[in-house]
Order: structure tokens, then sequence, then C-alpha cells
């Protein structure tokens, strides 16, 4: 069976155009109101040289770009406090400063001892303190996880600057093109090239554990397969070649299986794919098109996009009894849904006035927003904390990866200087977890 026009656009729509070899960089567009002041003071280094990096100014750079926060600038400070006990409160009321952040590192043999504390102005008391270890080579993991634990207690919300981003780029023209398929720091720092191919790269997804992506790949006698590689050894396995379509993998919740898209038996329709032994499993038949699935997070239901209604909206199957629910109704496209970890709403792609946005859709109250501001938005990936999301969008004639909370209050953008990008998926595990030690 050939491909018609609608499968053809859903693969064409999200091939990129450009390489990214250089990190991303994040620009705030919009914060919330009332941002908390907050300051994070040069941290100690109580070694000799120079440390591999500055973690002090990777925590500051994590909470300004959370847009929660209003940081006061290092030059600014009165005086920099690395105890407790240093901190003079007048100073950081006169500079309406909420909260500090100070601390100090030491080296311990071959590795790094960090100490951090968040202490409250106003109430002149210390809400957290923590000290970690580490290696040199994870210091920005250190950092990353001290922004996190202070980003929790300040919002009550889990943090997310310890987590990754895999995304898609591509290099040439048509004719020449190379595909990379990269994985990034949530902050778009340490840029890893998983794959390059010269054959379109797509639908990239994560395992819930971190430890494995699937995506697809159309390497093999130039038709699309679905490939299982481990993020951690670098070993991959194929495990669909199927005729015609083979796509949009998605992991069940507890890494065993792949929600899948195959053409094999006709139309498109939605399978399960057993890891270990290869057993598929039809969950949908119908004469439209069934694509782009997604797992609820009990692991008991699908989401997936389907024209059977005449144009694409979205719709959730559940697994014991196959009953098929719609979901959406407002708009005429709707697309590439996920649902958020708490199961309260879907993100997905809704096309408004002929322009294409993210939207969430409150599966409580049945009510549609519209997040994004840009256009030609495409793939939104839910962060692990649930808060935000990141996508594809356009902006000043190029491909970028943007962000924006789940109530549309912050907004962020994450060009690269070297090219476009396209399909973003966020990890739903932080890279590097520390256990807190006593001092």
């Amino acid at each position: 069976m050939k491909l018609n026009a609608y499968l053809i656009t859903l693969l064409v729509v999200c091939i990129p155009v450009k390489s990214v070899l250089a990190d991303l960089r994040i620009e705030v567009t919009q914060g919330v109101d009332n941002a908390l002041r907050v300051a994070v003071v040069p941290f100690d280094w109580r070694g000799a040289g120079r440390l591999p990096e500055n973690i002090s100014d990777i925590i500051d750079a994590d909470l300004v770009l959370s847009g929660r926060f209003e940081s006061l600038p290092a030059s600014q400070m009165l005086s920099l406090p690395h105890e407790p006990a240093e901190i003079f409160n007048r100073d950081w009321r006169l500079l309406n400063v909420e909260y500090l952040v100070i601390g100090h590192v030491s080296p311990v043999g071959d590795r790094y001892r960090l100490t951090y504390t968040l202490y409250n102005v106003f109430k002149q008391s210390v809400e957290l303190r923590q000290t970690i270890e580490g290696e040199a080579s994870e210091m920005r993991d250190m950092a990353h996880y001290a922004s996190d634990s202070v980003f929790k207690i300040l919002t009550g919300i889990e943090g997310a600057f310890s987590t990754q981003i895999m995304y898609v780029t591509a290099l040439g023209p048509l004719t020449d093109r190379r595909y990379r398929l990269n994985i990034a720091d949530a902050d778009g720092h340490r840029v890893e090239t998983m794959l390059e191919s010269k054959e379109p790269i797509l639908s990239a997804s994560w395992s819930q554990d971190g430890r494995y992506i699937a995506y697809v790949s159309f390497e093999v006698d130039s038709r699309p397969a679905i490939f299982l590689r481990d993020v951690v050894n670098g070993t991959r396995q194929q495990l669909t070649n199927f005729p015609g379509l083979n796509g949009a993998p998605a992991f069940s919740p507890d890494g065993k299986q792949l929600a899948v898209v195959l053409s094999k038996d006709g139309n498109p329709d939605i399978y399960i794919l057993t890891i270990a032994d290869r057993r598929l499993r039809r969950v949908t038949r119908h004469y439209g098109i069934d694509t782009e699935p997604s797992w609820s997070p009990d692991g008991k239901g699908i989401i997936f996009t389907s024209n059977r209604g005449g144009q694409p909206q979205i719709y959730q199957i559940q697994l014991d009894d196959l009953s098929i629910e719609r979901l959406t109704f407002e708009g005429d496209y709707n697309a590439k849904a996920s649902v958020l970890p708490d199961g309260s709403g879907i993100v997905m792609v809704h096309r408004r006035e002929g322009v294409f946005h993210i939207a969430m859709l409150d599966l409580i109250r049945g009510r549609v927003t519209v997040l994004t501001e840009t256009s030609l938005d495409e793939s939104p990936s839910i962060a692990p904390n649930g808060s935000m999301l990141i996508y594809a969008t356009q902006y000043g004639g190029e491909g970028i990866l943007a962000a924006v909370s789940v109530d549309g209050g912050v907004k962020f953008n994450l060009p690269s200087s070297e090219g476009d990008v396209r399909e973003p998926a966020w990890s739903p595990q932080k890279r590097r977890m520390f256990k807190p030690i006593s001092e």
C-alpha cells in the first residue's frame, strides 16, 4: 500500500534542514509576574587552581531561565557570604532579595564536595542545606541537582534541570543531506550525537528509565524501520521492517512495550510490540489513519491521532476492551498529543484560524487553552515534572526549539548557533542523581 498525501505530510513536516554541533542557548521571552528575587552568591572554592565548572553560575542560570526568578547580579551584591553566619540580613533587605543561595566547593581526593544553602532573608532562616560529592566530569550534574533542590523548595514543583532533551538536526542540500540524533542537557549544554545517517531520523522517544531510545530510520533500503538503541553502551537493534509504514514508536510506562504505527495489514493502525519477544498486538482496526500513539500514565490506555472522523483529532483507546473515545472536538485539526504525568490533560498541536499552535486540553473541564503565539509549532514533549513542555517552531526564518509552561506563563527559546532543530523529546529521568552526605 502506498502512503497517501496525509501520511507523507506527517513524515515530511518533521524533517529538519540544518545541523547542530554547538550547545543550544536559552533566551527567556516571558517570565511570571512578581518573580521571586534571588541572589546566587559566587561559591567559595577551597582548593588550588580553578574549578572545571562555575557551579554558582550554572545554578543562577537554571533559576533565571525557569522564568520564575529574578536574579541579582554579583556586581550589585554588597557582600559575598558562603556560610549562614556570614549573612548580613539588612544588606539583602536593602537590595530587596528574598532568598540567597550560598555555598562552597572543596577537593576530596580526586573528587569534589559541594555544600549549598538556601537562606530565607525575611525569615532569617535556613530553608535547605545539603552536601554532595562528584567527579570533575559531574560538576554540571552537581549544579543542576542543587538547582532542582532549590527549585522544589521555592515552588513545590520537582525541578527538571537535571534532565535531557533529544532532538534531530540535518545538514546540507536535499541531494546530500546528513541527519543527526542529538542529546543535550535541559539547559542546552553538553550536546552529544547519538547517531548520524544519510537517511532521515524521525520520532525518537525515551524509555521511562532513560536507558533506551527508539526511533525511525530509513537507512535499510530507504524504507522506514524502527530501531532500539542503548544510550549507555551504544548498542542498537532493528525492531521492525514490515512492508509499508513503520513509525511513531512510544515506550510503555514500564519500558517493556512499544506502541507503534504499522501499515503492513492495510491502513496505518496502532500496534503494541513487546520488545523482548517481538510479539505484536493490533489494537486499532479502521479504514482511516491511526497514528502518533502516546501512553496514558497508568499504561492502561493509548492516546492517538486519527482522521476516522474526517479530520485529524485525538482519540483514546482502553487496552483491556479496546473501547475508543474521541477527546477533541474544538478545532479542525488536533494531533501529536501527549498526556500530562498526572493524567489531568493533554498537550497537542492545535490549528486555529489556519495557524498551528501548541495547546492543552483539560480533560476534567474539557477546555482547550492555546499556549504558544508562534507559528508552525509542532512535536510537543512534556517535562517529567509536568510543568513545562518543549516543542519545535519557526523563529526568524529558522527552525528552533522553544518551551512554554503548561499555564502559558513562562516561555523561552532554544535557538542554535549553527542551524535548525526539530522533533524534541524531553527525557523522563534525570541525568545523574546524588545522595546527600553528612558534612
